[in-house]
C-alpha cells in the first residue's frame, strides 16, 4: 500500500483528506500539534498518529523518521498545515502575529518538505511526491490579507523549486490552490466577508470533500506524470474577476 504524511491533519482540509486516503487504502501518517484531534481524525483506523509542531525541525524530522521506519518508505506528503489572520490593513496587524503566520505557513512548509525530500531521496526505490497546499490567494489577494497572501506566494516558489530540484531523484511536486472549501476556517464566508469594494457579502462555498478527492487524484498519479498546479474552488466565488 502507498503511504502519505498529511500535516494539519487534526481538522478541516487535513482531516477530510486523511479520511479520503484511508478510505482509498493508503497508509496515512497524521501530523498536528495535538494528539487528540489526530486520534479523532484516525477514528479508530490504522493511521499513524504523529503529534508534532511543524515549526520545530527536530520533532518533524523525528516524525518522518518514525513513519519511514514503520512503513519502509514515504511515498507522498500533503504539506497542508497553515493558519490565517483576520482581515486588516497591514499597519493594524501585530508584528508578532505576522511572524507566527509566516513561521507556520512558510517555515513549517519548508521544514516538512525538507524532511520528506530527504527521505524520498535516500529511500530505495528512490522518489515520491510532495503536494503543497497553496490557496487562490497565491494568485489573487483578498482585502487585508498581506501576511497570508505573501505566505502563499512563498509556497508557489517552494513548489516550483522542489519540482526542479526533485527531477534527478524522482521526486514530483505539485500545488493545490483551494477556494472557499467549507471548513471551520471558512465558515465566515457563509455569513459575509469584506469585498474589494468595501462591501460585505456572503460567498459561495463548496464541500471540503472536493478538495480531498483532488489531492487523492494528484497523489495517485504515476511519478512520470504530475499535476503541477490545480485550482479547486466554489464555482461562483469571487475569484475570477476578483477586485
Amino acid at each position: 500500500m502507498p503511504s502519505i504524511i498529511i500535516t494539519g491533519a487534526g481538522s478541516g482540509v487535513g482531516r477530510a483528506t486523511a479520511t479520503a486516503f484511508l478510505d482509498a487504502g493508503w497508509q496515512v501518517g497524521l501530523v498536528g500539534r495535538r494528539e487528540q484531534p489526530l486520534a479523532e481524525t484516525a477514528g479508530g483506523r490504522d493511521a499513524l498518529v504523529l503529534p508534532c509542531d511543524v515549526t520545530d525541525e527536530a520533532s518533524v524530522d523525528a516524525a518522518f523518521d518514525q513513519a519511514a521506519q514503520h512503513w519502509g518508505r514515504i511515498d507522498a506528503l500533503f504539506n497542508n498545515a497553515g493558519v490565517s489572520l483576520g482581515g486588516a490593513p497591514i499597519d493594524e496587524l501585530a508584528v508578532a502575529d505576522i511572524r507566527n503566520l509566516i513561521d507556520v505557513n512558510v517555515m513549517g512548509a519548508f521544514i516538512a518538505a525538507r524532511a520528506a525530500f530527504g527521505q524520498m531521496r535516500k529511500q530505495d526505490p528512490q522518489g515520491g511526491r510532495i503536494i503543497n497546499n497553496g490557496s487562490v490567494s497565491a494568485a489573487v489577494p483578498r482585502w487585508g490579507s498581506a501576511p497570508y497572501t505573501a505566505s502563499k506566494h512563498a509556497i508557489t516558489g517552494l513548489t516550483r523549486t522542489i519540482s526542479l530540484d526533485g527531477r534527478p531523484f524522482g521526486i514530483a511536486c505539485g500545488q493545490i490552490d483551494i477556494g472557499n472549501a467549507l471548513t471551520d476556517m471558512a465558515a465566515k464566508m457563509t455569513k459575509g466577508v469584506p469585498q474589494a469594494d468595501g462591501s460585505m457579502a456572503v460567498e459561495p462555498v463548496m464541500d471540503v470533500s472536493n478538495v480531498a478527492a483532488s489531492v487523492l487524484h494528484m497523489a495517485s498519479l504515476p511519478l512520470g506524470a504530475n499535476v503541477q498546479f490545480m485550482t479547486v474552488m466554489a464555482t461562483n466565488m469571487p475569484f475570477i474577476g476578483r477586485g
